[in-house]
């Protein structure tokens, strides 16, 4: 079979002749039909992620849509960090697993799942979301936050604010539920409009998400009252210089959400949900497809558009 194959990490992974994936007694041969070509699979394959083996070659990818054995068409997500996604076969356990529904789309499905899922299982699974709650999306224009934004309102927030650097697309996010729009760069305007928000899902960490944190904490009226700040993704930084007054004199709660604090089987569990949401369109999904042939032209950016999630299909 043919597969992305990384032999260096940090290098572009090469369509190439591989070797076909052989099950264990809990798995699968899966046809590979699309695979999204994720944020989190770039980081595995220059290894830079927080659960990389370090093992090499690898393919890469974490998630796809598939024909199983039975030929139902299914999502699927796989635990390997060296066998991935992104290859015509691949051994999958079908228990992480869910059947599409009825005519949906495998693209949209492989793109939206992976940055649908964040968002989901971090208000489904690390704090106790109540509906009615008031929502900040720090990050809101990536794909991850603008699927935040719609998931919030999905799952039943009151209120969300988006903020974000991109100020195009975050012109686009009113359409997709958002009720105020903010830049990130404006941080004193960030903390006003968000001071009376219950939950942050932030995307960008770093210096921002301190800057932020002092100036919602500061703006708030109830300081004492209970903000739960979910920590999802890092494009600002892997570090932020929290003040310890900012924890002290206020209702903060900082948790993180990913592989780790969530477990496999609390994903698993989500996943219909998610799949249903993306199938009948109540969850928006901006995306490309290219041939999966094409990974290196796809991995450079050379084809596949400036907005949107690239997914490779088969």
């Amino acid at each position: 079979m043919h597969a992305a194959v990384v032999t260096e990490f940090g290098r572009t992974p090469v369509w190439q002749e591989f070797t076909d994936p052989v099950p264990t007694a809990d798995e699968v041969v899966v046809d590979v039909v699309a695979a999204g070509l994720h944020p989190r699979v770039r980081s595995q394959a220059d290894g830079s992620h927080y659960t990389s083996e370090g093992a090499l070659p690898l393919v890469p990818g974490v998630d796809a849509v598939g024909r199983f054995p039975d030929g139902t068409l299914r999502y699927f997500a796989v635990a390997s960090d060296t066998r991935g996604t992104m290859a015509e076969r691949v051994a999958v356990d079908p228990r992480a697993s869910v059947v599409l529904p009825e005519g949906a789309d495998p693209v949209a499905v492989a793109a939206g799942a992976n940055p649908v899922m964040s968002s989901w299982v971090a208000l489904r699974r690390r704090i106790d979301f109540a509906p009615g709650s008031r929502v900040l999306v720090l990050g809101a224009t990536g794909a991850s936050g603008s699927a935040a934004v719609q998931v919030a309102k999905h799952l039943g927030a009151e209120h969300v604010v988006a903020s974000g650097r991109d100020v195009t697309r975050l012109g686009a996010l009113p359409a997709l539920g958002a009720d105020v729009v903010v830049p990130l760069d404006d941080v004193d305007a960030v903390g006003a409009a968000a001071a009376d928000v219950d939950v942050v899902i932030d995307y960008v960490w770093g210096q921002p998400a301190a800057d932020v944190m002092r100036a919602l904490v500061t703006a708030r009226q109830e300081r004492g009252r209970r903000l739960d700040w979910v920590a999802i993704g890092s494009t600002a930084g892997q570090e932020a210089r929290i003040p310890s007054a900012a924890l002290r004199a206020s209702g903060l709660t900082i948790v993180g959400s990913g592989q780790g604090s969530v477990g496999r089987a609390a994903f698993v569990a989500e996943l219909p949900g998610i799949v249903a949401a993306i199938a009948d369109g109540t969850i928006r999904v901006d995306a490309t497809a290219v041939r999966m042939a094409e990974v290196e032209a796809a991995w450079a950016g050379q084809v596949g558009g400036s907005t949107g999630r690239v997914v490779l299909e088969a």
